[in-house]
């Protein structure tokens, strides 16, 4: 990463992430251990994140990264992970709901079942993950909420309804628990990445066709990286961003 900036408040803020074992979440991470932050993550790809892991304590001897395997649509398991990483690091006072997936699928052939499951693994998780940690964070005398959502369905993008469905009903969702939450100092915002060049996007979706398409409509001629959304994300955990709540914070090089 490339990112020069400091924030010391996040030194020692305890840092929970979902999705972290790889692409934008695996950045997060990073970006966070970097900071000083004592970072608990949780994904389904065990052998990605616990290299993650092991590379992060070999860069940052100091550092602090914990690992623990959780799918997140299985609410009392990401719900009893949350409870064991306050015993083993203190209260969260950073949330980032990052976990999703932006499989596609045609809406014809999408079951009530697959519908379920769409807005399982891209909306549900991210309440009760805020549910998890309102305590703590209360306890804590505030904190800060990121829940991050896309910007497929501003562009009107087909082909995984499930996904643009739920990512626009983020919005929603954070502008509503900023209300709930804001008399115990809790702030929280919504992230909006644009399309950006993870592995998984490049290996899948980013044909010359689709790289020249994100050229034409990004005000910035450059690639989106996930150091960049990183970047935000730093900011609005740090406390440089204390009066910033209920607001969506869109990084795409100037799409929408």
């Amino acid at each position: 990463m490339t990112l020069t900036n400091r924030y010391p408040s996040l030194a020692n803020k305890v840092v929970f992430i979902t999705g972290g074992g790889s692409g934008i979440g695996a950045t997060l991470v990073a970006a966070f251990v970097a900071q000083g932050a004592k970072v608990a993550f949780v994904d389904i790809l065990q052998q990605e994140s616990q290299a993650l892991v092991q590379q992060l304590m070999q860069q940052y001897p100091q550092g602090k990264v914990h690992f623990y395997p959780c799918d997140i649509t299985d609410i009392p398991a990401l719900q009893a992970v949350i409870a064991d990483v306050e015993v083993a690091l203190g209260p969260v006072t950073v949330l980032l709901n990052n976990a999703a997936s932006d499989t596609r699928h045609d809406f014809q052939d999408v079951t009530p079942e697959y519908w379920d499951q769409r807005l399982n693994v891209n909306l549900r998780h991210q309440f009760f993950a805020i549910q998890a940690v309102f305590a703590q964070m209360k306890a804590a005398g505030g904190g800060s909420i990121i829940n991050f959502g896309s910007m497929s369905w501003y562009e009107s993008q087909g082909g995984m309804p499930g996904y643009t469905t739920s990512k626009a009903a983020v919005l929603g969702l954070t502008r509503g628990l900023a209300r709930d939450l804001g008399p115990y100092q809790i702030r929280v915002n919504t992230l909006t990445p644009g399309w950006v060049m993870t592995e998984r996007q490049l290996s899948q979706w980013v044909t010359p066709e689709t790289a020249k398409d994100i050229e034409k409509n990004q005000c910035l001629k450059q690639q989106l990286l996930p150091e960049d959304i990183a970047a935000m994300a730093l900011f609005l955990a740090s406390d440089d961003s204390k009066l910033c709540t209920a607001q969506n914070f869109i990084v795409d090089g100037g799409w929408i």
